[in-house]
C-alpha cells in the first residue's frame, strides 16, 4: 500500500503518522496564563534535541477551529512552562487532563492533582509527578494555520527536579524506577518497564 499525502485527508495522515512514529514520550505540561491560571495538558509530539544547552521541543497542534491551544497561548504570554513526567501511576490522571475544558478552567482541578512551586520559572510543577523540567521559551516556530498544523515550541531546560528514589547507586536516573508511559497510535499507550540493554560498540 502507498499513501500519498497530497491526495489524503489531513486527519487520515495524522492517524497514520501517530501510528508510525511510536512510542512517543509524553510531555505533561503545566503552564500559566497572564492572569496566573494554571493549565495542564499532555503532548506526545515531544522530545529532547540537545544537551548544551539542554533543549526540549513540544508541538501543540491548533484546535479544531484553528485557534491556539491554551498551552501555546500561555507559553507565548509568560515565556515558560514545566514538563512533568507522565508515569504509570498517574496514567488515568494524565489521560483525563487531555479533556477539552472551557478557557480558564484548570485540568489540575479536574484531575484532583496538586501543584508545587518551581524555582526558576513562573509555571508551577505537578506535585505528584516524580520528575520535572523547568523550561524557558526560546522560540515558537509556526508550521501552518490549519486545524492540525503544529507549532514547534523550542525551550531550554533551566532546572531539573528528580526524586531521590528514582536514582541508582551512581546517582543516575534508573529507567526501571521512573516507569514513564508512552503514546502509540489510536487510544493505545505502552509502559516503559519492559526493558532490554545493549552496550554501544
Amino acid at each position: 500500500m502507498e499513501i500519498e499525502v497530497a491526495g489524503s485527508q489531513p486527519v487520515d495522515i495524522y492517524r497514520l503518522l501517530i501510528s508510525c512514529v511510536t512510542p512517543r514520550p509524553i510531555a505533561w505540561v503545566t503552564s500559566v496564563d497572564a492572569e496566573g491560571r494554571v493549565n495542564l495538558a499532555p503532548f506526545s509530539f515531544f522530545n529532547a534535541f540537545g544537551a548544551d544547552p539542554p533543549i526540549v521541543v513540544i508541538a501543540p497542534n491548533r484546535k479544531s477551529d484553528g485557534t491556539k491551544k491554551d498551552t501555546l497561548a500561555n507559553i507565548e504570554a509568560t515565556g515558560d512552562f514545566v514538563v512533568n513526567a507522565a508515569v504509570a501511576d498517574l496514567a488515568a490522571e494524565m489521560n483525563l487532563s487531555s479533556k477539552d475544558l472551557p478557557h480558564g478552567e484548570s485540568e489540575v482541578d479536574l484531575t484532583g492533582l496538586s501543584l508545587a512551586p518551581s524555582r526558576k520559572v513562573k509555571s508551577p510543577r505537578l506535585a505528584e509527578s516524580p520528575l520535572h523540567m523547568e523550561c524557558v521559551l526560546r522560540q515558537v516556530l509556526p508550521l501552518g494555520d490549519r486545524q492540525l498544523s503544529a507549532n514547534l515550541v523550542i525551550a531550554e531546560v533551566v532546572l531539573f527536579h528528580v526524586e531521590d528514589r528514582l536514582l541508582d547507586e551512581q546517582g543516575r536516573l534508573d529507567p526501571r524506577k521512573v516507569r514513564t508511559i508512552a503514546r502509540l497510535g489510536g487510544s493505545y499507550y505502552c509502559h516503559t518497564s519492559d526493558l532490554f540493554e545493549m552496550k554501544r560498540p
